[in-house]
């Protein structure tokens, strides 16, 4: 059964990212996070770092059939980008994250609950969705993680 843990607000700090910036169908994202994702650590390789956090995937819109997203890394520092993979940030600034615990098809429901959360406590989402996936494929259904995150604002 899918598990949403505690609700909680923090100050995100600035965070250097490398990122594939494109737009997609909700249907082709399992193929576009793997792609990008190995784009990202090869070039990593290349250029002699590596990820400094866990993926993530960041929403500029909720449009399933023309999404508007980056996937990609946080990494140490400002690294140039090659290609189709730029340079990126996560940006500082308030922030409301909860886990999720369970299928990618569940995910609505967490998304509904925090913005009650949200809503319930005087704030508006005022930027970019995030999630950030601790495991992937390859785990059972009932145990994959994802964090999800809002900017907020005070309304």
């Amino acid at each position: 059964m899918p598990r949403i843990t505690d609700i909680m607000l923090f100050e995100q700090p600035e965070v250097p990212t490398l990122v594939v910036r494109t737009r997609t169908r909700i249907q082709e994202m399992p193929l576009l996070i793997g792609k990008s994702y190995g784009s990202i650590a090869a070039y990593l390789g290349e250029i002699g770092h590596h990820m400094a956090g866990i993926p993530f995937v960041a929403y500029h819109n909720m449009d399933m059939q023309d999404l508007d997203v980056e996937l990609g890394f946080p990494v140490a520092g400002r690294l140039p980008g090659k290609g189709e993979i730029q340079a990126g940030t996560i940006p500082a600034g308030l922030t409301v994250a909860c886990l999720y615990q369970g299928a990618y098809s569940g995910l609505q429901a967490a998304y509904a609950e925090m913005a009650k959360w949200i809503q319930e406590h005087g704030y508006v989402p005022s930027g970019v969705a995030y999630e950030c996936y601790f495991n992937g494929p390859g785990f059972a259904e009932q145990l994959l993680l994802t964090q999800i995150a809002f900017p907020v604002s005070k309304s």
